[in-house]
């Protein structure tokens, strides 16, 4: 072991020849390249490797080139002047040399031109991952496309697929005076019992989207287009993407990898620990489970994190820890000794040519460990005993003792002494009920793998529903989410995989109906909750935007609106799990949702517009701008909120649009702004997103859907009601340029600072909040919306003082406090209360009614009672100790919403009330 600070050439030279016969043979048989080694010039001996290229005969200069390379690095190895990444990167870069240039032979020795269109060298293994060895075949995968193919006239192009293929193995592998270049391997090919040696494509693309199995995804992690035709292996390679990596996280791959490791490990015959004949390969703690546990670790999470998606073993454990799924002490301990495991394997290697992996015995580990420049065998089996501990103790952490069979839940009458030992009602029949979901009933318990994973997965679900608030409902929800998948099984493995998710699921089940039944559609959302960072609160709006267009697997505008189905989705969950567990404040979590919801209708806009433009075109001069309102403009949504969206565009409203089949512009509008409701409401393979709600745009649902600024600006000033400026007053820009932003803003602006009559006003203004409460009861006790001295009247105040438009002195409020006018109310209440317009004690009732409002939509809908652990998760959100104090605080402010309304426009909201107590 050189120190790579003061290379030792000529100690490595005589260990080379003393220990190594290959590394002595070709030395001896390459006189001008061992002197520039004696003299430690390292990379001139690698440039004289390289130039045996140049020889016209590939065969010949293939197998020259490999010889002298070989050489070269293995004694600037020993030297501690190539590190082991430098050496397996050159001994990389060479297969890839190899292969294109032997296809470009066989290509070129039967159609008579080199071009290597339609014919693809996908590496696989090490020589995919970058991380080829000395004596390592390569595992390529050939595919042909039938159309592109270059061949003679005569030629059927499967048949010179072939010839091809066989030519390659050929002009690599054949052993001829010169030696052999590279060993290949092609039994990775799809299913390659029955294929030919190179595949058409699209029977590949078949076989990887519907028969693969387990470890061709493993083994397709590592693989890149490394020869050939490049552009159409990396275009095969992002279409089977979604085979490798999926989108759910995949707990089922710990199970296969556990069997494979088994198998593996049953199969090897030498000695479980280092000594004479253990395998550094295949042994326990060796170099297949490090790469095994980077492997299965990035097939877990890599569908969901794209930073986990590389190829080599080290740069798979450095991902992973920097990405937080394993810890950097495993990270750091694996590499290292994956690092030294590979070379000593190499050293193995070095010292006849073989293809060898395991340690010999007697005098040949000596010479071993020497070549190492250890002092015998007995020290390297000491260094690798402590090692292959060290990696193998980790390793078994990720995968556990094998398992036995599971043990099924029990017949009925065993199941029922347990479920009343747990404390449920009825066990009898509850024990009946249970048993029949392994019956075959249910599709999502029906294979015999699904009823093993259920079975593990059962004592402790059913022992966290019995903890719950409420196990009846939770069983019966839990029972709907197994009736609506066609499989479960992910589930399962997860749940037993992270036990601590499954009292986040009973939380779900039993305290919120809207996750439970967000659960019931997608099982999968449990998948979020592992995400690193998912109970944080998501990033801003661009950063959601790229989250979105990550997840789209393919770049079209079906997967886009899929993705961003699948991500708001998952974002919606995390904050669900976030509010009734009281990981953070239900205003921040409904500043998330809007800010969600921004992105969302963001690149659904613009993707929209694209599709749109390629059939129609443009409107010259014109552009689509969206108004948010209510809530959304607000930027304060909760999780039933819909999106409160008008749809305007700029430009002169009589110009056509440039495309093939133009459009005037309002009709172009209009069918633009129906798109853009589709992409955001229309369920489609990923479910539904948001209801979008467009009453609120001129004339109603009597009106155009879209309307040109200047239109909409006209009709505010001379036609709309009170009730449509009071609205206004929470409208903003959410979709548009800088210019078009300003424009509209302009538009608002004029709007909300006209003069009007304070009387006429105040008039309205009540007449629209009686009217409202005559037609919009309250649902339930804790309604912060609806019951008087809630939140409707609180807005309603607002939006009174902000159009009438002076402050207390008089002054126009729009231009000496603007924060007034601000779509977000809080800052509106604070702007209004610096005017001296609204009480300071205002912003209290504010800010405890709209966190009611956020966490009741999940733990109280509509305002009614909730669970006894819906109470505590809702006081807890709310900032109070109990439900009782919470419901304290709720009377007293609304005392002090209806004093500020009886002091402002002088009713009395609370003496007229006639609650319903329920």
């Amino acid at each position: 072991m050189g120190d790579s600070s003061t290379p030792d050439w000529h100690g490595a030279l005589a260990r080379a020849r003393a220990h190594a016969p290959f590394l002595a043979r070709a030395l001896d048989r390459q006189p001008e390249l061992a002197a520039l080694l004696a003299a430690g010039e390292g990379e001139a001996a690698l440039a004289l490797a390289r130039s045996h290229s140049a020889h016209p005969d590939t065969g010949v200069a293939l197998r020259r080139e490999r010889l002298a390379l070989a050489a070269a690095l293995a004694v600037g190895d020993l030297a501690g002047a190539f590190p082991l990444a430098r050496v397996v990167a050159e001994l990389t870069a060479f297969a890839d040399r190899a292969l294109e240039r032997a296809i470009r032979t066989a290509i070129a020795e039967r159609a008579g031109e080199e071009r290597t269109d339609g014919f693809i060298a996908l590496a696989l293994g090490k020589q995919g991952a970058g991380e080829l060895n000395y004596s390592s075949d390569i595992d390529p995968i050939f595919l042909y496309d039938r159309e592109r193919l270059p061949r003679r006239a005569s030629d059927d192009p499967g048949e010179a697929a072939q010839r091809y293929a066989r030519r390659i193995v050929a002009l690599l592998a054949a052993n001829t005076d010169e030696g052999y270049a590279l060993r290949v391997d092609l039994r990775l090919r799809p299913a390659s019992e029955i294929s030919p040696l190179a595949v058409p494509v699209g029977t590949a693309l078949a076989h990887y989207q519907g028969q693969a199995l387990a470890w061709e995804r493993a083994a397709f992690t590592r693989a890149r287009a490394a020869a050939g035709d490049i552009a159409a292996g990396e275009d095969f390679l992002a279409q089977i993407r979604p085979f490798v990596w999926r989108s759910q996280l995949d707990f089922g791959a710990i199970e296969e990898i556990r069997v494979l490791t088994q198998r593996i490990r049953d199969s090897y015959q030498g000695p479980p620990a280092p000594g004479p004949h253990f395998d550094v390969k295949r042994g326990r703690g060796g170099i297949r489970e490090i790469e095994f546990y980077a492997q299965t670790h990035q097939l877990i999470h890599g569908g969901r994190d794209v930073t986990l998606r590389v190829r080599g073993t080290r740069h798979a454990l450095d991902a992973l820890a920097a990405a937080g799924w394993i810890t950097p002490e495993n990270a750091l301990a694996l590499g290292e000794g994956y690092d030294r495991l590979r070379s000593v394997e190499h050293r193995l290697q070095m010292v006849n040519d073989r293809q060898t992996h395991s340690l010999p015995e007697g005098a040949a580990l000596d010479q071993v460990a020497r070549l190492d420049g250890l002092a015998d065998g007995a020290a390297l089996v000491a260094e690798l005993t402590a090692l292959t501990a060290r990696t193998a103790a980790i390793y078994e952490q990720l995968i556990g003792a094998p398992e036995a069979a599971p043990v099924p839940v029990a017949v009925a009458s065993d199941l029922a002494h347990e479920l009343a030992a747990l404390g449920f009602e009825e066990p009898e029949t509850l024990a009946e009920r249970i048993e029949s979901w392994r019956d075959g009933r249910h599709a999502a318990i029906r294979s015999p793998q699904a009823v093993a994973a259920w079975d593990r997965l059962a004592p402790a679900l059913l022992k966290a529903i019995a903890r719950s608030d409420d196990p009846p409902r939770a069983l019966t929800r839990w029972e709907r989410i197994l009736e609506s998948v066609p499989s479960a099984i992910t589930t399962f493995r997860l749940l037993v995989a992270r036990p601590h998710l499954i009292d986040r699921l009973v939380a779900a089940l039993t305290l919120a109906p809207v996750l439970a039944d967000e659960l019931a559609r997608k099982p999968d959302l449990l998948d979020t909750l592992l995400d690193r960072g998912a109970l944080d609160l998501p990033g801003d709006i661009p950063a959601i935007a790229a989250r979105m267009r990550g997840a789209a697997v393919r770049e079209d505008y079906e997967a886009l609106l899929d993705a961003i189905r699948v991500i708001t989705g998952e974002i919606r969950f995390a904050l669900g799990i976030q509010l009734i567990e009281g990981l953070a404040d239900p205003l921040d979590i409904a500043r998330a949702l809007s800010r969600t919801a921004e992105a969302a209708l963001d690149l659904a806009a613009q993707a929209t517009i694209s599709e749109f433009a390629a059939k129609h075109g443009r409107v010259p001069g014109s552009e689509l701008v969206i108004l948010g309102l209510g809530r959304l403009g607000g930027g304060a949504l909760t999780h039933a909120s819909d999106l409160d969206i008008v749809y305007l565009f700029t430009g002169d409203f009589s110009v056509q649009s440039d495309g093939p089949r133009p459009l005037g512009a309002t009709v172009y509008y209009n069918r633009l702004a129906s798109r853009v409701s589709a992409a955001l409401s229309v369920p489609t393979a990923q479910g539904a997103l948001y209801e979008v709600d467009t009453r609120l745009r001129p004339q109603g649902n009597q009106g155009p859907l879209a309307v040109s600024c200047e239109a909409f600006g006209k009709y505010q000033r001379e036609a709309a009601w009170t009730w449509e400026h009071m609205a206004l007053a929470r409208a903003r820009v959410l979709f548009g340029s800088e210019r078009a932003r300003a424009e509209l803003d302009a538009v608002l602006k004029q709007v909300l600072q006209a003069p009007r009559g304070q009387a006429e006003l105040r008039e309205a203004v009540l007449a629209m909040r009686a009217e409202m409460a005559r037609h919009k009861h309250p649902g339930g006790p804790i309604d912060a919306k609806l019951l008087r001295g809630g939140l409707v009247d609180i807005e309603f105040l607002v939006h009174y003082l902000q159009l009438r438009g002076q402050t207390a002195s008089g002054a126009p409020l729009g231009e000496s406090l603007p924060q007034a006018l601000n779509p977000d109310l809080a800052v509106a209440i604070g702007g209004l209360v610096e005017a001296g317009l609204l009480p300071a004690e205002i912003a209290g009732p504010h800010a405890l009614m709209s966190r009611m409002l956020v966490a009741g939509r999940l733990l109280a809908p509509d305002g009614r009672e909730p669970s006894p652990g819906g109470a505590r998760a809702l006081a807890k959100a709310c900032g109070h100790t109990s439900y009782a104090a919470l419901r304290d605080a709720f009377a007293a402010a609304r005392q002090q919403v209806a004093q500020a309304w009886k002091q402002i426009l002088g009713t009395d909201i609370l003496a007229s009330e006639q609650e319903n107590p329920a």
